[in-house]
């Protein structure tokens, strides 16, 4: 594990945010950066956080969630957090799945209904 700490810029690049969005997950408390008069400092364990945050955004999770799984860690340990994740998992897995038939569903209907159109046009 490295020591390296990353400033506020870095981490802005690192995971293509804007600094908008990174202090905004900071007044969320989902990141506490350490500070050094202005400056903003992200250690291992923020780097880590952001990207767990990242993933979670990206597979649908809101940041309540994200944040009150990332809570749990803090609090009851990995196991539990984990435990935790296993469940939100699989609700977002039922989620998606049922989003997956219904955009399935659109998509046959408009194209069979663009290929009875194109017909009729000849």
């Amino acid at each position: 594990m490295s020591d390296k700490r990353l400033s506020f810029k870095e981490m802005c690049a690192k995971f293509d945010v804007t600094p908008r969005t990174l202090r905004y997950y900071e007044y969320i408390e989902l990141i506490s950066p350490e500070r050094e008069g202005r400056s903003r400092f992200y250690s291992h364990k923020e780097v880590v956080r952001m990207t767990l945050i990242l993933r979670g955004r990206r597979w649908g999770f809101a940041l309540e969630e994200i944040r009150q799984w990332l809570l749990i860690y803090e609090e009851e340990g990995t196991n539990a957090q984990l435990r935790t994740w296993i469940d939100l998992a699989d609700q977002k897995l039922a989620e998606l799945g049922k989003q997956k038939a219904q955009l399935e569903e659109s998509i046959s209907e408009l194209q069979d209904m663009r290929d009875s159109t194109a017909k009729s046009l000849g």
